[in-house]
């Protein structure tokens, strides 16, 4: 299935383009001793013109029939590709950057390509409970792979030390999972789903 690239889209996310738009489906989400439970996600890729998406993603627990009965958990984050940030780019703080992006062309996208064939990406993600993580990895293609560089965790927010995720688009449904090191426990399985475009 062919992705549609905005004529809007920054230069630097046309390597994210098949993530953009709302995705929902189902799938499951337990950890250690913990039974494997369903749930259904709903994810929003967008962009406001800068050079990074902004990703949210809502997860339910359903019951036997596939009902929703309660909200697990609401993330938010931002995914770009990685490389040193100019003088011509936003921040640090509120500090604004230049009128027009530092990166406008497919050249200077194709100069951040890996020597293996992909582009390297930094993401963040923020959830309720005082956790933030930042990841570093890898998009290829339609494929995402990441791990964590650092969890942050505010004072009595509950044990995570690392993560690693994976994002797949097949057959034009996203896929992902994600393992986790959490409560003395190295790195397993927590969760996975496959996603709809809705």
């Amino acid at each position: 299935m062919p992705v549609e690239i905005p004529t809007d889209l920054p230069a630097e996310l046309v390597p994210f383009a098949w993530l953009l738009g709302e995705w929902q489906g189902d799938g499951f989400v337990g950890y250690g001793d913990s039974e494997q439970r369903p749930f259904r996600q709903h994810v929003q890729f967008a962009h406001s013109g800068l050079p990074f998406l902004e990703y949210r993603a809502e997860s339910h627990l359903v019951d036997q029939d596939g009902k929703p009965e309660r909200l697990i958990t609401v993330e938010h984050g931002f995914w770009q590709l990685a490389r040193p940030q100019r003088s011509g780019d936003s921040g640090p703080g509120l500090m604004p950057g230049a009128p027009e992006p530092e990166i406008t062309t497919a050249d200077q996208v194709e100069a951040l390509r890996l020597p293996g064939g992909g582009f390297p990406l930094v993401a963040t993600f923020s959830r309720p409970g005082g956790v933030s993580e930042l990841y570093v990895g890898e998009i290829d293609g339609p494929r995402i792979q990441m791990g964590t560089d650092a969890v942050v965790r505010a004072e009595g927010a509950k044990e995570h030390t690392a993560s690693t995720r994976m994002f797949g688009l097949v057959n034009g449904d996203l896929f992902w999972a994600w393992d986790m090191a959490a409560e003395g426990r190295s790195l397993s399985t927590h969760a996975s789903a496959e996603l709809k475009r809705i």
